[in-house]
């Protein structure tokens, strides 16, 4: 079976993993490090802020079960752009949300998706005239930064054995993710 590789980041990587181990269309998943300074990161190096990198996932996917814009949909559906390095408890640069991909034809569509990311804000406010006043489009104070990456990847290395599947045997581990919520909306399987 063909498959393609996708890499994202955003806050713990236990729970991006066991989102996206219940997508259609992937069909592996492992947790890493991205972009490492180092050749041997580890989970305590990379935390600790010794060794600079990214913790993310690395995706497996089926490209006519899925697609990136799916991918980065639910990417973004449980992970803040708009929050700088990390999501709930997991804080500080190493869980800064990110797309990372290695096909140059994927690029096109990781900026479009991005570029729409960027430039959603708040819509602006129209008076009864139906004259449209503070336009975040031409203020940058009313418009939300983005702070999520998209870049090409440059180094992935797998994380230690026990953190792969982490969640799959820590079922009763506290999340910032809701799961239920996410099979209600049919989100995940």
């Amino acid at each position: 079976m063909y498959t393609k590789r996708l890499y994202v980041s955003g806050g713990s990587f236990y729970e991006l993993q066991a989102v996206f181990d219940h997508v259609p269309g992937v069909v592996a998943t492992r947790t890493g490090y991205i972009d490492a300074q180092s050749e041997e990161p580890s989970y305590d190096a990379v935390k600790s802020g010794w060794i600079k990198a990214v913790m993310g996932l690395e995706i497996a996917y089926n490209p006519k079960k899925t697609d990136i814009s799916q991918l980065l949909d639910i990417l973004f559906a449980v992970v803040n752009p708009y929050e700088k390095d990390g999501q709930g408890a997991a804080k500080g640069p190493m869980y800064q949300s990110g797309v990372y991909y290695v096909d140059a034809e994927d690029a096109p569509l990781v900026e479009y998706h991005m570029n729409f990311i960027m430039n959603r804000g708040r819509p602006p406010a129209a008076t009864e005239a139906n004259v449209t006043v503070n336009d975040p489009n031409h203020n940058k104070k009313l418009t939300r930064h983005c702070y999520a990456k998209a870049t090409p990847l440059v180094s992935f290395h797998p994380a230690e054995p026990e953190r792969q599947q982490y969640l799959a045997r820590h079922p009763h581990r506290k999340t910032t993710i809701d799961f239920k919520r996410l099979r209600e909306l049919g989100i995940l399987q």
